[in-house]
């Protein structure tokens, strides 16, 4: 600085200096207030953070500096904002791939061009005299106020005159394909911790008074992590209190519990742990519990493993007329594993609660921080929680373009199976042949010697001995 400063043209160097660190410092300062904003209103209008806000947007609403945030974002100018975005419009998002296709709605797989993430959209087909279901409805009522790491998330809800399109995040495949993928053989480490997450999932939405109501593996989404997430919440109900204004006509067969089976309306989050312990076994095992094809036999198969109920075991089943028209035989119960029969329970006031599941010892190696993890924070944020690989059973697969080399090596193998079962046989029979005239030839010259005379016989060995 004193040598600099000793000469005209060293102050100018310092001057030029000195406008060069303010330029910097007026730009560093003007980056970090547009990722302070772009984070901020990320967060106010409740955006995930790995969404780019437009610079247009960002410019148009004149928010670079805190004085947007004096004041609390009204629900108008949230709408207005989210559309500018580009939530709610269809062409926010680009469909790749037909993941499903049911009664009312058809499932793709979608890109997002605002986090280039990978989506899956749930477009459901309005009727113009039925309007929206009513299913749908309830989806969107639901899953807009349930934030959980288990629980699958609604990004965007777009709403055309053909059709409603929830938008949720994508994640690989469901339980049931998981299942099928592995030969219906989970690592048992992969089971506790599938089990745990579904009743972690559970204990927020029963917290809140939601209760699923139709849980099976196919509503039960897995990801390359392992993080297990609750979906399809259409058959969902959130309650104050327990009713008996419900429909019995709720959870698949398979994993529906006896009280509904028999019609009972007058449940409560119990109707879920039910379907819980059919999962685990299912997950256990590899195969379902309970797979009835009708009420009949759903039941006849629940009797048979837990024993027919009696006015001991379940208070008031003798006098349901449903339970006496079926006539059951009386089977003894069989015995399962210290965990499963507490969701196992015929009375639900009796089974086990998602939270009590959760602290059971059963999950003791998991640790004790799985239980104390904030709601929209994944177990496999922990160093210690992993998911174990899985014995490879999945089929190779097979492009369907180009299927030629693949018969063309059947083929050859073929071949070449026919190629050495004719030259093993063929071997076998010559070998047979050369044996048989050996010992036709054999028995024929110890007939001729037999019958010789004593001077043949002789002629005959000297000659032989002269051959040699």
């Amino acid at each position: 600085w004193f040598f600099f400063s000793r000469c005209k043209e060293g102050k100018f160097l310092i001057f030029v200096l000195v406008i060069v660190c303010l330029f910097y410092s007026v730009n560093c300062h003007v980056v970090c207030l547009f990722v302070y904003v772009d984070q901020d209103i990320n967060k106010r209008l409740s955006l995930p953070a790995d969404i780019r806000l437009p610079e247009d947007y960002l410019e148009k609403f004149n928010v670079i500096g805190p004085a947007l945030f004096d004041q609390p974002i009204s629900r108008r100018l949230r709408r207005v904002s989210l559309s500018e975005i580009g939530f709610g419009k269809l062409e926010t998002y680009i469909k790749l791939d037909k993941l499903g296709e049911g009664t009312y709605a058809t499932v793709y797989k979608g890109r997002s061009k605002l986090t280039e993430n990978l989506v899956a959209l749930k477009e459901i087909r309005l009727e113009h005299e039925e309007g929206a279901p009513c299913t749908a409805i309830r989806e969107v009522s639901l899953l807009k106020d349930l934030k959980h790491a288990n629980i699958v998330t609604l990004h965007d809800i777009i709403h055309t005159q053909k059709s409603l399109t929830l938008v949720f995040e994508y994640l690989d495949k469901d339980l049931k394909q998981y299942l099928d993928d592995y030969g219906n053989v989970i690592h048992v480490h992969n089971v506790k911790l599938f089990l745990f997450q579904l009743l972690r999932g559970l204990c927020y939405c029963h917290r809140r008074k939601v209760l699923h109501r139709d849980l099976k593996p196919q509503n039960l989404l897995i990801n390359e992590r392992g993080e297990l997430k609750l979906a399809d919440f259409g058959l969902a109900r959130a309650k104050s209190i327990p009713t008996k204004t419900y429909s019995n006509e709720v959870v698949t067969l398979w994993y529906r519990p006896p009280d509904i089976l028999l019609g009972s309306t007058d449940y409560s989050t119990h109707i879920d742990m039910w379907g819980v312990g059919c999962i685990f076994y299912e997950m256990s095992t590899g195969r379902p519990l309970f797979p009835g094809s009708t009420v009949e036999e759903e039941l006849h198969f629940i009797f048979k493993l837990l024993g027919t109920p009696t006015e001991q075991s379940w208070p008031g089943v003798t006098s349901n007329s449903e339970f006496v028209a079926f006539n059951y035989p009386q089977y003894r119960a069989e015995r399962l594993g210290n965990h499963t029969p507490r969701y196992l329970n015929f009375e639900g006031k009796k089974r086990i609660s998602a939270d009590e599941a959760m602290k059971h010892p059963y999950f003791s190696s998991l640790g004790n921080k799985v239980l104390s993890l904030p709601d929209t924070t994944s177990i496999f944020s922990l160093s210690e929680i992993h998911l174990e690989k899985e014995a490879s059973r999945e089929p190779v697969p097979v492009d369907p373009g180009n299927d030629t080399h693949t018969h063309t090596h059947f083929l050859c193998c073929y071949f070449w199976f026919v190629l050495f079962y004719v030259f093993l046989f063929s071997t076998s029979s010559l070998l047979i042949i050369f044996f048989k005239h050996i010992e036709d030839s054999m028995d024929y010259f110890l007939a001729k010697f037999l019958l010789l005379s004593q001077e043949d016989k002789a002629a005959f060995q000297t000659q032989s001995i002269q051959n040699e």
